[in-house]
């Protein structure tokens, strides 16, 4: 049993795409904010060395997620302590939202409608915008026009007033898109996001991850580091394709979606490891004051509950 999961675990460090940086990004979310969001840096890298980070590209990505002002440092003594900043916190909330939703968002088909003014703004305005409505799910439907059929306004206002653009831009809430303008609403899905890029990515998770699904009812024979390990790729890899997926109601999906398949399988594996995985960041992780707190109340209620 132990080399068969030896085997399937090199099989999927080999075949997944690992960079620092954003892998340290889904511990960080997966595991870090839901526990108080602060962790001495020596026992974050020693937490993340199992996913092959060594000690150098740890305080690389660290240092560079301070200049992208997601994360704040304070020294103590020798010690070296990170947190979220406010900033980070928003991104951190919206990611974690998204990722571990109990079910589908309804639609009572009206959109969300971003106009940017992009004269008034500079070329870096315009990309940070549109990248980071993109993160959101917007699709761009041209001239500084961006839609999203579902997504929360405080969400969009959060990353305007970060950005400091909510004086160039205007929101628009509970709009109906006049097909005369945008097509028919299919023709808009098309317009605005590229699906089979998005299928493509989710038929490739459920390539990486179906040999790791236990029958209903049981869960793996897993050691506690193990199951560190695979919540976290499985994370990781999740994370990489939801992220660009605007979340369309089902009303907009082409037939068959594998994105519902793919949810499937990473709330199946979730809940069959994240419990081993638990107990092994709670024995590595550190903050100023030893050990880390419980879990919060919104980890414990990720995908509508977390089963023991």
């Amino acid at each position: 049993m132990k080399n068969s999961m030896d085997k399937q675990l090199n099989s999927l460090f080999e075949n997944l795409d690992l960079k620092a940086k954003s892998l340290l990004v889904t511990v960080w979310g997966d595991c870090v904010a839901p526990h108080g969001g602060t962790v001495w840096l020596r026992s974050l890298i020693n937490l993340v060395e199992p996913l092959g980070l060594n000690d150098r590209m740890v305080r690389t990505a660290v240092f560079r997620l301070q200049k992208d002002q997601l994360l704040s440092s304070e020294q103590q003594g020798r010690k070296s302590f990170y947190s979220l900043t406010e900033n980070g916190r928003h991104r951190f909330a919206e990611a974690t939202h998204r990722i571990y939703a109990a079910e589908d968002i309804p639609w009572n088909e009206k959109w969300v409608l971003v106009f940017a003014a992009r004269r008034d703004m500079s070329e870096k305005d315009r990309r940070q915008l549109q990248t980071e409505l993109g993160w959101l799910g917007f699709g761009s439907l041209g001239a500084g026009i961006f839609a999203h059929p579902t997504i929360s306004l405080s969400s969009v206002d959060s990353v305007l007033s970060d950005l400091g653009l909510k004086e160039k831009a205007t929101l628009l809430y509970g709009s109906s898109l006049p097909q005369s303008q945008f097509g028919a609403p299919d023709a808009l899905v098309r317009k605005g996001w590229n699906l089979e890029t998005l299928e493509a990515d989710y038929q490739q998770f459920i390539d990486h991850f179906a040999g790791f699904s236990s029958p209903e009812g049981q869960k793996p024979a897993l050691d506690e580091k193990n199951s560190f390990i695979i919540r976290s790729l499985l994370v990781h890899d999740y994370r990489r394709v939801l992220l660009r997926d605007p979340m369309l109601p089902a009303k907009l999906l082409p037939e068959g979606w594998n994105g519902i398949q793919a949810r499937t399988l990473f709330r199946e594996i979730y809940q069959q490891v994240w419990e081993g995985a638990e107990r092994h960041l709670l024995n590595v992780l550190e903050n100023s004051t030893g050990r880390l707190p419980p879990a919060s109340e919104e980890f414990k209620a990720r995908f509508g509950g977390l089963k023991r």
